[in-house]
């Protein structure tokens, strides 16, 4: 779907950092209470079902009062994306090296990414530097200070990082979207095996054979778990590698 990224920054900033003196709704309505429920919305059925009116109506107030807090929808994803990012946004614990760290990052921003799909969408366009999103980029970038990259290389790092936990989680995503909707990667090797024998014939495509034959078998979740620690490790191998030949 298409997302509107157009968040004036002069109206947006001062939301997210709470220095705005918009108008108050008596005491039925915050910036906080439009969020969460924003948030639940968007859970429970995507941003496809996420308008101001559903908001309002999830509240039990007018639509128009919700104008009196956020003034419309772009600024309500930039609140929704630095509410989530700060739902488990913890410093590094003391004394942990780089590549612990690294790795405790991208589980839970891993994790996070399952438990808020609608994210991916709205965090593939330069998010808005809320409080949560600013801490989470200083943390991330304070893990690699020590280790002798340049300020480039660190920047470079996190964002590959990112790459990397955004492309892992969307395809786990799409899995258990096609699982909701009824349709089970079990179902899908079933039915396509009729053709393997015909359209993948073993001596013209023995390894893709080989490869979609051990799939078949395995259970769809562990085999996203696989791949996503076995790329997380190789990817931390490689800047390790990186480090250890300037070192040199």
């Amino acid at each position: 779907m298409a997302i509107d990224h157009g968040a004036d920054p002069a109206r947006v900033l001062p939301l997210l950092w709470r220095t705005s003196n918009r108008t108050s709704y008596g005491h039925r309505l915050s910036v906080e209470r439009i969020v969460d429920q924003a948030v639940e919305i968007a859970d429970a059925h995507g941003l496809e079902r996420l308008t101001m009116r559903t908001v309002a109506q999830g509240l039990s107030v007018g639509t128009m009062s919700l104008y009196t807090h956020v003034p419309g929808k772009p600024e309500l994803y930039a609140l929704m994306v630095d509410h989530v990012i700060g739902e488990d946004l913890h410093p590094v614990a003391a004394n942990t090296n780089w590549r612990n760290a690294l790795a405790d990052i991208a589980r839970n921003d891993r994790d996070r990414y399952l438990r808020h799909p609608w994210l991916l969408d709205l965090i593939a366009f330069r998010p808005a530097c809320g409080p949560n999103v600013t801490a989470k980029y200083e943390r991330d970038l304070s893990a690699l200070v020590d280790t002798g990259l340049t300020v480039a290389e660190i920047n470079a790092t996190v964002m590959t990082l990112s790459v990397f936990v955004q492309g892992a989680a969307r395809s786990q995503v799409s899995l258990r979207t096609a699982h909701a909707a009824g349709f089970s990667d079990a179902d899908w090797w079933q039915a396509h095996k009729p053709y393997w024998s015909q359209l993948l014939d073993p001596e013209h495509y023995p390894t893709i054979r080989r490869v979609f034959d051990d799939a078949g078998r395995s259970d769809p979740d562990a085999e996203h778990e696989f791949s996503f620690e076995f790329g997380l490790t190789r990817l931390l191998d490689g800047i390790e590698m990186h480090l250890q030949l300037r070192s040199q």
